[in-house]
């Protein structure tokens, strides 16, 4: 449990963003019932808990100020149930004290969780777009709804990437290695090494790529032949972001019937420059079935 008096300093990056107004149509019919960011996963610790509650303490745990979780007009009540409304008084009376001690914790936790409305599905990069209001004319760190972590160092995968941010002060995404049959899964991206293994300045960005076209535009000097730099799923972006979204929004330029992130991310690379960072950790993407079933079987034993 991230303890609110052990997070690192206040610095330049203080709010976070989780998209989490999709359908989860690929976790049908569980995502009818249950919105997938409140599918249980179980900790390190052994506290079966919804996947957002991890995704709110990765985010904090790295010096995170306020997060604001994006969702659907009728999902608000089933969050603010969540981190704005204690058990019952009969229920709070069975958990045992480490269960009332996380749950009070966890109201504590929603004292800095805004919830924004996104009021159509028109896609992630809109679901983006609905936080910028909320975001101001400041950097902000972006996590996937349906995507948590395990860090292999003492900092956690989103502390990695925001110590990164503070050196370099410029747009920055996590990566990961990926095998080149599974690219397709996910965003791809390549770039030069600036700090070899680690840090790199990009010099393009595609979302679910094909294997052939990875192998001819995205290959990675010191990589493997059939190995990609994927998106890991956490990134720190510039305000700008948010003026390529309304531009998109407004020409209505849709891809794949929905407003998308990965094209605008591509214009703010081109026109600000953006570094990726190699995390050293695992990242467990729970929207699919078979990788919510493994994350399930995994993640607590880490």
């Amino acid at each position: 449990m991230v303890k609110f008096n052990d997070r690192p300093d206040r610095n330049s990056i203080e709010k976070a963003v989780i998209p989490a107004a999709g359908f989860g149509t690929r976790l049908f019919p569980a995502s009818q019932v249950v919105k997938k960011e409140l599918f249980p996963i179980v900790d390190r610790h052994g506290r079966t808990k919804p996947a957002i509650v991890e995704i709110v303490e990765e985010a904090i745990g790295a010096g995170i100020e306020e997060v604001a979780i994006v969702v659907q007009p009728g999902d608000r009540s089933t969050f603010e149930t969540l981190f704005k409304q204690p058990p019952k008084p009969d229920l709070f009376r069975k958990l045992k004290p480490h269960q009332q001690e996380y749950s009070e914790y966890i109201q504590e936790l929603g004292k800095r969780v805004t919830l924004l409305i996104q009021d159509e599905p028109k896609g992630y990069g809109y679901a983006v777009f609905c936080a910028k209001d909320w975001v101001r004319n400041e950097p902000f760190m972006l996590l996937l709804g349906d995507h948590i972590y395990a860090s292999d160092l003492e900092l956690s995968c989103a502390a990695q990437l925001k110590a990164a941010f503070d050196r370099h002060q410029q747009n920055i995404i996590s990566l990961r290695i990926f095998p080149g049959d599974r690219i397709h899964q996910s965003g791809g991206s390549t770039g030069t090494w600036l700090e070899p293994g680690t840090l790199l300045s990009l010099t393009h960005i595609a979302e679910k790529p094909t294997r052939e076209y990875a192998r001819q535009h995205l290959r990675v000097e010191g990589l493997g032949e059939d190995e990609c730099l994927a998106m890991f799923g956490i990134y720190i972006l510039e305000p700008q972001i948010f003026e390529y979204l309304e531009d998109h929004i407004t020409q209505n330029f849709r891809e794949n019937g929905e407003f998308q992130l990965t094209s605008c991310l591509e214009k703010l690379r081109s026109d600000r420059g953006m570094l990726g960072y190699l995390i050293q950790g695992r990242c467990f993407d729970f929207g699919i079935p078979e990788n919510y079933y493994q994350t399930v079987i995994d993640f607590g034993n880490l």
